[in-house]
C-alpha cells in the first residue's frame, strides 16, 4: 500500500507514519476514519470558526487557530476576534470533504468549532457543560453528575444530549434559539451547573479553583460566547485514539469512553447519525434560569480575584 495518494483533489502524504505516541493508529487511520464520518462530523464543523490540534512528528501537540501561511486558497477562512489572544484570528471554516481531508493531512487529529455561526449575529447555538472527575476518578463519578444535570434541564423545562469528552468527561449540549443573546446564554449555563450541583453537592461543584472542588466532579459552566468545544465524533491526542461520541443518556452508565476510538467508531455509525437523531430542537430559556444564573459571578473572574486575595494572604502571612 502506497504511502501517498489522492482523494477530492488532496495529495496525501506520509501515511503509513504512526499518528502519535500511544495512539495505536497511523496518519492513515485519522485520514480513512475521518473521510468515513464525514457526513457526521462536518455538520458540527459547517459555518463555524474551526480551531484543530495537531501534532507533528517528534513535536508536542498544539493548538492552531490563526491558518497558515500555505493553507490553499480553496480552504475557507474567515477572520475574528479571538477573546482569548485578544487579537484579530484568521480561522480556517471547514465544510465539506476536501477541507477535511485537507486538515487530516496537516495532522490535525482534535476538531474545536466554535459556539458560534459565521455570517450570523454573534450568538452562541448551544449551552454546554463540561464535566470532569477529579484527579484519579472514574467515569462513573462523572455518568452520575451528567445525570443531576440532565435533572436540572428536566426540571427547567429543558432538554440537552451528552457525549463523552473523548478524554475522561461527558459534554452535555442544550441547543438554544439563536436570538439568545451571549450573556443570557452565559446566565443561563451557571444557573444549570449550580442547580446540578444543589442535587449533590457530595458528588458535584462549580468550584472553578481546582484546589476548592474536594475530590468532586467539575461542573464547567465557562463554555460560553466564542468558546469552543470539541466536535461529536472528534478524535483526540490521548492513549489509544478515543473519540468524541454522544450516548444515549439511557446508555451512559454503561459505556466507557475507551469504548469509541480511531478504529471502532466509523463502524458504530454505519448508516446512522446518534448525535443528530437524539438533538433537540432549539429551546427558548426559562426567565427563572436566567434570572438566578445573572446573580452568579462569572467565574473565571471571580476565580481571578480569589487567588489574588489568596496570594496576598500569603504573602502578608509570610511576610
Amino acid at each position: 500500500m502506497s504511502a501517498e495518494e489522492e482523494r477530492a483533489g488532496v495529495r496525501l502524504t506520509n501515511l503509513d507514519q504512526p499518528l502519535f505516541a500511544d495512539a495505536g493508529a497511523t496518519k492513515r487511520d485519522l485520514v480513512d476514519y475521518l473521510d468515513a464520518v464525514r457526513d457526521r462530523i462536518l455538520p458540527g464543523l459547517r459555518d463555524r470558526p474551526l480551531s484543530v490540534v495537531r501534532v507533528l512528528r517528534g513535536q508536542r501537540p498544539f493548538m492552531q487557530k490563526n491558518v497558515p501561511k500555505y493553507t490553499p486558497d480553496w480552504v475557507p477562512t474567515v477572520r475574528m476576534w479571538a477573546e482569548s489572544s485578544q487579537r484579530e484570528v484568521s480561522y480556517a471554516v471547514c465544510g465539506d470533504r476536501r477541507t477535511l481531508l485537507w486538515f487530516a493531512n496537516q495532522r490535525a487529529v482534535e476538531y474545536h468549532p466554535a459556539l458560534l455561526r459565521v455570517g450570523a449575529p454573534p450568538v452562541p447555538t448551544h449551552l454546554v457543560l463540561d464535566l470532569d472527575p477529579p484527579e484519579g476518578g472514574d467515569f462513573r463519578i462523572v455518568v452520575a453528575a451528567a445525570l443531576l444535570v440532565r435533572q436540572a434541564l428536566t426540571d427547567a423545562g429543558l432538554a440537552g444530549v451528552v457525549k463523552t469528552s473523548g478524554a475522561k468527561g461527558v459534554h452535555v449540549f442544550v441547543p438554544i434559539e439563536e436570538s439568545t443573546p451571549i450573556d443570557d446564554a452565559a446566565a443561563a449555563t451557571r444557573a444549570l451547573a449550580a442547580r446540578a450541583e444543589r442535587l449533590d453537592p457530595a458528588l458535584a461543584t462549580t468550584a472553578y479553583l481546582r484546589e476548592d472542588r474536594g475530590g468532586k466532579v467539575f461542573l464547567d459552566s465557562t463554555r460560553a460566547a466564542g468558546a469552543t468545544v470539541v466536535a461529536a465524533y472528534s478524535p483526540r491526542i490521548r492513549p489509544g485514539a478515543p473519540v468524541s461520541f454522544p450516548v444515549d443518556w439511557t446508555e451512559l452508565d454503561r459505556v466507557s469512553p475507551a469504548d469509541f476510538t480511531l478504529r471502532t467508531a466509523a463502524g458504530l455509525v454505519a448508516g446512522r447519525d446518534p448525535w443528530a437523531e437524539a438533538m433537540p430542537a432549539p429551546q427558548r430559556l426559562p426567565g427563572d434560569l436566567l434570572a438566578e444564573g445573572r446573580a452568579i459571578p462569572v467565574a473565571r473572574v471571580a476565580a481571578m480575584h480569589e487567588g489574588k486575595r489568596r496570594a496576598r494572604a500569603r504573602r502578608d502571612a509570610a511576610g
